[in-house]
């Protein structure tokens, strides 16, 4: 028989993937409550966003497969590089620097502890 998870997954946040995986790791494998009071004390730009992707996959566990919130955990994160977007900042002698604004697409899996 399949494991049942529930996911989550932001497109196209305005985010660069590196800062991402930093909070990520910090999440990975650890129990919901857990994950979330972690996300609510990190001081990085990340968190907020990471919050309510897990928030919203322990709702998906919740609603549509009826798992049981206080067994859940973080099975799987992960992010992978969206589009870049491409924009030029003038500089002197009529020169052109140009900025990378990064974009990340973030998932988040949440599986049943056996116990």
């Amino acid at each position: 028989m399949e494991e049942l998870q529930a996911r989550a997954k932001l497109s196209y946040a305005r985010i660069s993937p590196r800062k991402v995986s930093v909070v990520l790791d910090l999440i990975r494998n650890q129990p919901v409550d857990k994950a979330l009071g972690i996300l609510q004390y990190t001081p990085k730009a990340a968190s907020e966003l990471l919050l309510k992707l897990v928030n919203s996959a322990a709702a998906n566990a919740e609603n549509n497969h009826n798992m049981d919130k206080a067994n859940l955990y973080v099975a799987e994160c992960f992010v992978t590089p969206g589009p870049t977007l491409k924009r030029i900042q003038p500089k002197d002698h009529g020169k052109a620097f140009r900025i990378l604004k990064r974009t990340s697409h973030i998932t988040v899996v949440l599986k049943e502890n056996q116990a």
